[in-house]
Order: C-alpha cells, then sequence, then structure tokens
C-alpha cells in the first residue's frame, strides 16, 4: 500500500492495546503521510488513559508520523442516534486539532459512517480479524488466553505478581526457582515463566569483593550499609521486576521487595527511610517463608541467625499492614511448595476484574 492519503485518522479505546490494534496502526502510517490515533477511553474503565498512550507511543515508535491524542469520551455508545454520533465526532474532532481527515482506518462496523462524517474514505483493515483474530473484550476476559497478542508493556501490566520474602536462610529464594519451574513445566505461555533474583544480594557481594581488595580476611560482618544503599536494592529490584514481567508469563515470582527492603533497612539501621517506604508497591499475594525448623545455612554473605526469629515476626506485621493477600509457609520443602502453588492458582483463579466500556 503506497502513502496516497495526507491524513489519516484511528480512532478506539485500545483498552487495551493488542496485536490486532497495531496491525491497524501500522495499515494507516503505510498508506498516510500523517496520522493521528485518536485514545478515546471513558474515565470508568480500568486502565489509565495515559498509561495506553505510554504503551503505544512505546509500541510505534519507529513510525514518527504517526501521533497519539488521548481524550476522555464519556458519552454512551448508540449508533442511531445522530445526537450521539455528534458528541463521539466532536471528542475526535478536538483530538484531531479540527484538521481535514482524508481516510479514516478501522476494523469495526461503525468506521464506514465515522469517515462519512469526516467526509473521508472508509479503509477497512481485517474487519473479520482473520488475521488477527482477537479483541479487546476478548483481551479482557481472559488475558492468558490473548498473551501472544500483547506488547511486553501490557504483558508487565497485567503479570499477577508473587512476592517470596522471609528471613535469612528461610528459602525465599529456593521456593522463588521452584514455583517458576513449576509453571514452567506446563509449556505453551507458561513456558516463559521468571523469577527475579534478590538484588540485595548481588549488592553485598559486591560490597565484600571491594573489602577484600585491601583486606583478603574481611568478612560479611565488616559490610557497611548506609541509607543510600537501601534506595538503591529497592529502585533496583523493582526495575528488574517490571523487565522481568513484560517478558515472563502471566505469574512472575520475586525473590524479595522494595517493602522487604525497608525491613531489611529496619534491621541494619535501625529504621526504615520514608524514601525507601515510598517505592514499596503492591503486589498480588505474598509468601512469607518461616524460619521455624529451618536449619541456618552460613554461606559467607549472612550474618542474622540471631535475627530470623524476631524477623519472621516484623515481616508477619508489616505484610497484615500491606493489605496484601499473604500465605505463610511451614515445614519441608515439598509441603512449602504445594501450599504455595495452591496460593498461586487462587490468585490465577480470582482472573482479571476490568470494568467494562460504555455500551
Amino acid at each position: 500500500m503506497s502513502r496516497g492519503f495526507g491524513h489519516g485518522m484511528v480512532v478506539g479505546k485500545f483498552y487495551p492495546p493488542h496485536a490486532g490494534h497495531h496491525l491497524l496502526i501500522r495499515a494507516a502510517a503505510a498508506a498516510c503521510a500523517e496520522v493521528t490515533v485518536v485514545v478515546a477511553p471513558s474515565r470508568s474503565e480500568s486502565i489509565p488513559l495515559e498509561l495506553r498512550l505510554d504503551w503505544l507511543r512505546a509500541e510505534h515508535a519507529d513510525t514518527p508520523w504517526v501521533r497519539f491524542a488521548g481524550r476522555y469520551d464519556d458519552v454512551r455508545v448508540d449508533y442511531g442516534d445522530p445526537d450521539v454520533w455528534d458528541a463521539h465526532c466532536a471528542v475526535f474532532r478536538d483530538a484531531v486539532g479540527g484538521r481535514r481527515v482524508d481516510a479514516v482506518f478501522s476494523s469495526e462496523g461503525y468506521g464506514a459512517e465515522l469517515a462519512r462524517r469526516f467526509e473521508a474514505v472508509h479503509v477497512a483493515v481485517d474487519p473479520a480479524r482473520a488475521a488477527v483474530p482477537v479483541s479487546g473484550t476478548a483481551v479482557r476476559a481472559d488475558p492468558v488466553a490473548h498473551w501472544d497478542r500483547l506488547s511486553a508493556s501490557v504483558r508487565a501490566w497485567f503479570a499477577r505478581r508473587v512476592v517470596v520474602v522471609g528471613a535469612e536462610s528461610t528459602g525465599t529464594t529456593t521456593m522463588a526457582a521452584a514455583l517458576a519451574g513449576h509453571f514452567r513445566a506446563r509449556g505453551g505461555v507458561w513456558a516463559d515463566t521468571r523469577w527475579v533474583p534478590e538484588y540485595g544480594r548481588e549488592l553485598t557481594e559486591r560490597k565484600l569483593a571491594v573489602l577484600r581488595t585491601a583486606d583478603p580476611a574481611a568478612t560479611v560482618f565488616d559490610v557497611v550499609w548506609e541509607r543510600a544503599d537501601f534506595v538503591e536494592v529497592a529502585r533496583a529490584q523493582s526495575a528488574a521486576e517490571d523487565a522481568a514481567a513484560g517478558q515472563g508469563s502471566p505469574l512472575l515470582f520475586c525473590d524479595t521487595d522494595a517493602r522487604a527492603t525497608a525491613l531489611w533497612e529496619e534491621r541494619y539501621l535501625g529504621g526504615a527511610s520514608e524514601q525507601v517506604r515510598a517505592l514499596a508497591r503492591r503486589p498480588d499475594l505474598y509468601l512469607l517463608t518461616s524460619d521455624a525448623g529451618v536449619p541456618f545455612d552460613d554461606d559467607g554473605l549472612r550474618d542474622g541467625e540471631h535475627l530470623r526469629s524476631w524477623m519472621t515476626g516484623r515481616f508477619r506485621e508489616l505484610l497484615v499492614e500491606s493489605g496484601v493477600p499473604v500465605v505463610e509457609l511451614a515445614g519441608p520443602h515439598e509441603r512449602r511448595l504445594e501450599v504455595a502453588v495452591a496460593a498461586c492458582e487462587n490468585v490465577l483463579d480470582t482472573g482479571w476484574v476490568l470494568t467494562n466500556p460504555l455500551g
């Protein structure tokens, strides 16, 4: 298709953006010198407008002649009411800045009428959904079934995040890796299930390595922690989590998070700073690994055997305050994994509750 049109327009809610939307936008980009994509949700919908705009701009950064304009459209939908049509079109005209529209690109049944009202050519793009069999309605109903039709940034938003926390040497890393392996073994969309390692451990290793360049006999007890270290840990942990969420399956497992980092700051410096506490987020589930009956494994990077019971108790308190569901894991590893898997299944069974668009 040659770029035979001057200004093209695409209109939609993009709730959420998916591969069918991207096909439509790319068809318009290939046919027009300029394109305005009008993103027009109602305020009642669950995904923020600015987030949808960010997702779309990132996906189509390679076509700079495509512009994305967001406008809220709280007008009801009634294709048989001329006044309703006028109200919707007023929103779209404002989004394109009153400029002439030469072509309207759409996969929807209303596309021809929309083009007529803009005195433009209608270009239908895959109206039968043959090339990309997906719709926003289908994605909202079952994101897992359409996971491969979503871009990385949208997957990251939908991914259910499960955070494993606990005192030293209580099996958080073992559990996060085991859970990822369990779901990965299902294959299909689950084959990419990931887990995020603990950044704080990596930083501890680096700090100790620096000390040992001057004193080969230095141990983890010589490592000095500062407020800035915990800010770094919280930020780096969250960034690694977000990156993994966009590349994995509908479940992401994390070995600690920013909320847990605040407790480690309390443990080493006597209290958590507001800066670190402010970085805490809300995962879908916390799994707390109990220290009861778990031998302490001194791997050279651990220094808190005497504090494990206290840490477990503080985790219980902080996690209750978080408002996030918490499941405590106790007993042998096999039992812990069984309970953890059941808790994750429960998270998936709740589904994704998004408000319906205006009808």
